[in-house]
């Protein structure tokens, strides 16, 4: 029952990560910003690097990044069957398939993007093209969501409290690892009623 779950938490946030990059990618142009309210807006920017648009250099940190990211989604997938097969706490393994989601929705991006899209510089992109915009692993992770808390001066420059623009997917890491850090207590509390009976009995013996 576990694993149909962290299934379809994987399965639910990758649908809603890669709907919204698919609507902003064939909708809007590269630079375009469509305002929510006074502190949300939909911003498209692309970048061909990590989450919150860290970015690796070259056309070899970007394979290097697209390769790390196929190797982290396939041990996040075999971390999470060993987390439900050691009957882990249902809040840690909830967490680590926001992670891994999140690392599959990037990687979906990175992987097949350059080949099935266009270039979104003079409009919006076309799906599935006579050529795309790049190779295969070479694609840009479509980024959109701008929230806007509050700028502040320092000397007579202004700055953005948080200037990142990330996608769902960047939200679903981001989330995941800190359920784990601020419940880490509680997800690893049984596993430490479970050890200390082996511990005992190994001291009697």
């Amino acid at each position: 029952m576990k694993a149909y779950k962290a299934f379809l938490i994987v399965l639910i946030i990758l649908i809603i990560d890669q709907v919204t990059k698919f609507w902003v990618k064939t909708h809007m142009f590269l630079g375009e910003e469509i305002s929510l309210s006074s502190w949300l807006s939909i911003h498209f920017t692309e970048n061909p690097g990590m989450a919150f648009g860290m970015v690796l250099p070259g056309v070899w940190g970007k394979l290097f990044l697209s390769a790390f990211r196929l190797v982290a989604v396939g041990g996040g997938v075999w971390f999470i069957r060993h987390l439900i097969q050691q009957n882990s706490h249902w809040g840690f393994v909830t967490a680590a398939s926001m992670i891994l989601a999140g690392a599959l929705g990037n990687m979906v991006d990175g992987t097949i993007y350059g080949v099935i899209f266009s270039d979104s510089y003079m409009g919006a992109a076309k799906f599935l093209p006579e050529h795309g915009y790049a190779g295969y692993l070479q694609g840009l992770v479509v980024d959109m969501i701008h929230v806007k808390l509050f700028n502040f001066r320092l000397g007579d420059t202004s700055y953005e409290f948080f200037p990142f623009i990330f996608n769902i997917a960047d939200s679903a890491i981001t989330i995941g690892v800190f359920l784990i850090l601020i419940f880490q207590k509680a997800f690893f509390k049984e596993e430490t009623k479970e050890a200390a009976p082996t511990e005992i009995v190994t001291a009697e013996g």
